[in-house]
């Protein structure tokens, strides 16, 4: 009967890396605030998660925390150890997973030993929740796992398309200097963004580019959520929160949850991973034989790939710059091999990984950069351990994380998309011993310690209390 009387929190991730663990860690919370929790996975990546983590992971948790899948809707797949095609993945979520979520939650209605769901939090390009929750009577929160700034980029899309920025004119636009064109008269809280600097899917002479309509409506369809919710904090992102708040009648920034988390959730569900590669976490050992912030740490994310020359730039670049560094270089990153003789140069001044437990990584004492592609994780992370940035972004909002890491936050330094060895042989060398680095560094501190805030906690609890627990 205690079982019964639990709130009961879904949660329905994007099907990508990126989004599954914000939103992990976000039902971690609610399940030690008291809530159930069923967490909704595709039945593609349950299979990835229970290749990397093991059945036991998913089978030994707390009773009140379950998994259950959905089909996504993409034709089966053999290779269960790369990211799949995320326009793909929008457009079959957004079509054909309402049916499945409904049956899913009508099943779980049903079951006599399970509280009746008494709330929906889904990320926020599965919208298509909205409305089963809508049928159901229950509060439902899109949790956006962007940064507050590349929300309100996508929440601008329209404002740009009205004002003739988009779509491009001409293919030419990509390298005439038309991308450098200042945008922020349509987007005020964002001064001097440039088209290029906005998430990426607006480079097309499409004027129904597929992914620019996807996000026009997904963000237009975010007004109907009872809140949406950010994985920020108050002052790294005060601005852009504020514009935001004119748009939509509820936002809460509740960030940096991986930080939040460490001093809440109970000790069984911290040893539930989230990771759909297997980690490695030899890398742990390694780098304590360095000296404090001495090592690189070089990670482009789940869903970036390169081509077999940018790889051997990169390499170069990193053995000709003479500092230690840790790359994770994924099984899908690249078709290609770096090269058997940047090996022999960087012996052992250099460690290669598959997969790595990054949080763990970016708070070992050892680590003094982050070479990264500037996904919204691996950015948030990199703030709340006080480590400055080299950014090379890859796509989507990315380049907008890049931007206000370099000319906002003043903890980032940009790599040109076109890798060069000797841009990032003097980047790393800037960013480790140069004074400039040295500042860079100091600022990164300021940031993490104005991340340790109790907006963000009561911000959660507000969430909670407000809003979730209370039925529509």
């Amino acid at each position: 009967m205690y079982m019964l009387k639990k709130p009961h929190a879904v949660c329905v991730p994007f099907p990508a890396q990126g989004h599954i663990n914000p939103m992990l860690t976000l039902a971690k919370i609610l399940h030690s605030k008291g809530f159930h929790i069923t967490f909704v996975n595709t039945e593609f990546n349950h299979r990835r998660l229970v290749k990397s983590q093991g059945s036991y992971i998913l089978e030994s948790c707390s009773p009140s925390f379950q998994f259950e899948t959905i089909p996504d809707g993409l034709p089966p797949a053999e290779n269960l150890d790369v990211t799949q095609d995320i326009p793909l993945l929008c457009k079959f979520t957004s079509e054909t997973c309402l049916g499945p979520f409904k049956k899913l939650l009508s099943k779980l209605n049903g079951e006599t030993m399970t509280p009746p769901v008494s709330c929906i939090v889904s990320d926020g390009v599965m919208s298509f929740t909205l409305d089963a929750a809508d049928e159901l009577g229950v509060p439902e929160v899109l949790f956006w796992t962007t940064s507050a700034g590349g929300l309100l980029a996508y929440a601008h899309y329209s404002t740009l398309r009205q004002n003739g920025f988009i779509p491009l004119k001409d293919s030419d636009d990509l390298n005439n200097g038309y991308l450098d064109t200042i945008v922020d008269c349509c987007i005020p809280s964002m001064k001097g963004i440039r088209l290029k600097d906005m998430p990426t899917f607006i480079r097309s002479t499409d004027p129904d580019e597929p992914m620019v309509n996807f996000c026009i409506r997904e963000t237009a369809r975010a007004n109907r959520a009872s809140a949406i919710i950010l994985n920020t904090f108050e002052d790294l992102e005060h601005d852009v929160l504020n514009e935001l708040s004119s748009i939509y009648p509820c936002v809460l920034s509740i960030g940096p949850l991986h930080a939040i988390a460490n001093n809440m959730v109970q000790k069984d569900l911290k040893l539930m991973g989230s990771s759909l590669w297997k980690v490695d976490t030899e890398c742990l050992a390694w780098l304590d034989s360095k000296e404090a912030d001495s090592v690189v740490y070089v990670n482009f994310g789940s869903i970036t790939v390169m081509t077999p020359q940018q790889l051997v730039e990169f390499s170069w670049g990193l053995a000709n710059s003479n500092q230690a560094f840790l790359w994770v270089i994924r099984p899908d990153l690249v078709t290609g091999v770096v090269p058997q003789e940047f090996l022999e140069a960087t012996g052992q001044r250099g460690m290669l990984t598959s997969w790595c437990p990054q949080e763990k990584v970016l708070n070992h004492p050892s680590i003094g950069g982050f070479l990264t592609h500037s996904g919204w994780n691996s950015t948030i992370e990199s703030i709340s351990s006080g480590i400055p940035m080299i950014c090379w972004p890859f796509f989507a909002e990315q380049q907008t994380n890049c931007w206000y890491s370099c000319n906002k936050w003043r903890i980032g330094m940009e790599i040109d998309t076109d890798v060069d060895r000797n841009q990032v042989e003097t980047l790393v060398r800037t960013l480790m011993v140069e004074e400039k680095g040295k500042d860079m560094r100091e600022m990164a501190m300021v940031w993490k310690k104005k991340a340790e805030t109790p907006s963000s906690l009561l911000n959660i609890d507000k969430l909670i209390n407000q809003i979730l627990l209370l039925r529509s």
